[in-house]
């Protein structure tokens, strides 16, 4: 599968009280085509929301898939894959770059009650995870795909990553903005 001519990746730097969101457009070769930022809070349930403002904030109706850099961005604030990709109407999918047992142990650790079952309901609709690479790469990567089937998702990636980096294009340049955005607004 050849990449999608734009995508739109979204990332989340996060400073003491906020995590700054960037979301990069980004064309099949690479070159940056549009940004957008948005805040959400460390430990809420809000980084759906704040993808979804990255989003509407560009209103670009030429790009053609979301990707996200994982799914717990903010410290466990859960990104809705299907929310996301419903409310984009666009293919949506996570990058993740370790094997993991998941991410529930991690949940019960640091909630309970009411907010542990809020992100428990969130993390275990996600869809599976499913390997990027092939098994003997030393560099996995994972994805989780919404709209669109999981090996198209992975072909996609892997066509939107330069040579000699892990991230994809979109990722790669939505951190270094969302880092920028924080030190930007925090001086953190």
């Amino acid at each position: 599968m050849n990449p999608p001519s734009r995508a739109l990746g979204i990332a989340f730097s996060d400073a003491r009280d906020a995590s700054h969101a960037a979301g990069a457009v980004v064309r099949a070769d690479g070159t940056p085509d549009g940004f957008a930022f948005a805040r959400c809070t460390v430990g809420g349930t809000d980084a759906t929301d704040a993808a979804v403002d990255c989003w509407r904030a560009l209103d670009r109706e030429d790009v053609h898939h979301v990707i996200c850099a994982g799914v717990a961005p903010a410290w466990f604030n859960l990104l809705d894959l299907d929310r996301l990709s419903e409310a984009l109407d666009r293919p949506v999918y996570a990058v993740s770059y370790e094997a993991s047992p998941g991410l529930e142990p991690a949940l019960r650790d640091a909630f309970d009650g009411e907010a542990l079952a809020d992100r428990l309901a969130t993390y275990r609709s996600l869809p599976p995870r499913v390997p990027v690479d092939g098994p003997d790469s030393n560099r996995p990567r994972f994805v989780r795909a919404v709209g669109i089937e999981p090996k198209r998702a992975a072909a996609a990636v892997e066509g939107l990553t330069r040579d000699g980096f892990r991230r994809c294009e979109p990722l790669r340049i939505a951190s270094l903005a969302a880092s920028a955005h924080r030190e930007a607004a925090t001086g953190e």
